[in-house]
């Protein structure tokens, strides 16, 4: 019994420990992005930026590609959570957009928020890989989102499509606009893409 519950604890011991080093490469790694740039980045960078060595590197990813790839699905899965909150409280369009797009600038507001102080040039923005699961996901439930809560405020037809793929590439252009400025403001990039994306609604459901 003693040997089983000594081997079930090294077996957490050891998990815990994977974990932990997986965490410290995609930390290392959003600090050097943030720092000189995803091209000029090499994975030595990344090393050097840990207590791990290459080897250890190595047991988790292959390249740095695959480091800003598990970034950006790392951060996109944690946004899902928001985006959640969202559609469980929004009961308009005008509160979807709103909420949703003040989550958004929220959060990649947060994940820079080192960076920014550091006066770091290149910010690691979520979403910057659009082909990643996490983001298809993202992208597929804002469509049903918007097609649910269109249908019950409007009677036109609006291509679902077309506003989702409006709505997500506002979100991201806008995104990266706000870092860059000082002081960074949500709420400002908040009720500016909102109140568009509520205008062309509005003017496509009148047609």
């Amino acid at each position: 019994m003693t040997i089983g519950m000594k081997t079930v604890e090294n077996s957490g011991k050891r998990a815990r420990s994977k974990a932990a080093n997986r965490r410290a490469i995609l930390d290392a790694g959003r600090r050097v992005f943030a720092r000189i740039g995803f091209e000029a980045t090499t994975v030595r960078d990344i090393i050097r930026e840990t207590d791990l060595a290459a080897g250890t590197f190595y047991n988790y990813f292959k390249s740095k590609e695959e480091v800003f790839e598990a970034i950006a699905e790392d951060s996109t899965h944690r946004f899902r959570g928001m985006l959640k909150d969202v559609r469980a409280t929004a009961r308009t369009a005008h509160d979807y957009m709103h909420d949703a797009y003040h989550a958004y600038f929220s959060f990649i507001a947060d994940e820079n928020r080192q960076a920014l102080s550091e006066g770091a040039p290149h910010m690691a923005l979520i979403g910057v890989r659009v082909d990643t699961p996490e983001m298809l996901a993202v992208a597929a439930e804002i469509r049903s989102d918007l097609e649910r809560i269109l249908s019950a405020d409007t009677s036109s037809t609006i291509d679902i499509e077309f506003l989702t793929a409006a709505a997500i590439g506002t979100a991201r252009e806008m995104g990266e606009i706000m870092l860059l400025r000082r002081p960074v403001d949500v709420d400002g990039a908040t009720e500016f893409a909102s109140r568009m994306l509520m205008a062309g609604v509005k003017e496509l459901a009148a047609k």
